[in-house]
């Protein structure tokens, strides 16, 4: 069988015999870990293997961990990551500073990634903060201006790829401004489409070296009032491949987050047909995977293409001594004037 286009978590910390049959069956493209799946070292290491093992190849492994409030990997195995938000603070004191920050921080995510054979993060997240917005972003955002944040991502991207870990970024084509948290009610943003283009979508088209991208479950109104953009063609081409330029491959959020109306399938048809690549699932539960793998097709064509060039990409970390990494971190937030919290 061929690569499915399909990103699935699984329920626990080791690999089930329902789900290793599964994986193999299905054959999807990656995986993704949550907080479920994690507890040491060596237990992760043992379940990224199995994950691989499972699908016969160096398939993917997928993990959040922005920082703040975003990270599955936390303390006392892992270090605990500052938002992005205090990135943003430095970069209004001392720009430079600030994009050597983002850099250095998230080589010290990439090293840790990378011990585990986890090669890709859910990161940066580029979206715009909104004040008055909901807080489903809030200090996940690096600033409140577009340029400040398609620089830091640029940064975090490069110190991602610096340890061999690939970033993806979120949510295109701008989830700063919703009103509601997508997990659990469809926002709609009904600010006009200029606004939306000079700010929201403009912090994505300056992002350079982007490979995969992730799509918002919202609304936005100005430029197609009934459909999510995962959902919506007009968005797709009209503003993700057209306006803000993105060339790589494009995957959906979790399809059973609340935002979404239908059966899983429908879900994911609705998402491919609109121009979405990859389907990711979340919650790993087998009978709503089943779901997805019926809508899921073969990855071929151009979004095969956009995935191996993704992989190419990845690459042995280089040399980097993460306990100085820490200490010279430290030292940019101090030379800046602004405090380093977690």
């Amino acid at each position: 069988m061929s690569v499915s286009a399909a990103l699935y978590g699984l329920d626990g910390e080791t690999l089930t015999p329902d789900e290793k049959a599964f994986f193999r069956d299905s054959d999807p493209w990656g995986f993704i870990l949550f907080a479920r799946n994690v507890d040491t070292p060596k237990q992760v290491r043992r379940l990224t293997g199995a994950l691989r093992e499972a699908v016969g190849r160096e398939a993917p492994v997928f993990i959040d961990q922005e920082g703040g409030r975003v990270q599955r990997l936390r303390p006392p195995h892992w270090r605990a990551a500052p938002p992005a938000r205090i990135f943003g603070e430095l970069y209004d004191r001392e720009p430079e500073l600030a994009l050597e920050a983002v850099k250095l921080n998230h080589q010290l995510l990439g090293a840790e990634l990378i011990a585990l054979g986890i090669d890709v993060d859910f990161a940066p997240c580029a979206d715009l903060s909104v004040p008055g917005a909901h807080d489903v972003i809030g200090d996940r955002a690096f600033h409140t201006e577009p340029e400040p944040i398609a620089r830091m991502s640029t940064a975090a991207l490069e110190g991602l790829r610096d340890q061999g870990v690939l970033g993806v970024i979120k949510h295109l084509p701008g989830h700063g401004r919703a009103a509601a948290d997508s997990h659990l009610e469809l926002p709609v943003v009904t600010t006009d489409a200029e606004t939306l283009s000079t700010r929201d979508f403009a912090a994505f088209k300056g992002i350079e070296g982007a490979l995969m991208a992730m799509t918002a479950h919202v609304v936005y109104a100005a430029i197609d009032s009934e459909h999510t953009a995962t959902q919506s063609r007009d968005v797709v081409d009209g503003v993700i491949r057209g306006a803000i330029g993105f060339d790589g491959l494009l995957m959906t959020d979790d399809l059973s987050m609340q935002a979404l109306e239908g059966s899983l399938k429908q879900r994911g048809e609705r998402a491919l047909a609109a121009g979405c690549e990859l389907l990711m699932h979340c919650n790993g539960q087998m009978a709503e995977m089943v779901e997805v793998a019926h809508a899921a097709p073969a990855l071929g064509g151009r979004a095969a293409e956009r995935a191996a060039t993704a992989l190419e990409a990845r690459h042995r970390p280089n040399v980097f001594d993460a306990e100085d990494g820490v200490k010279r971190l430290k030292a940019l937030f101090d030379q800046g004037g602004v405090p380093l919290t977690p």
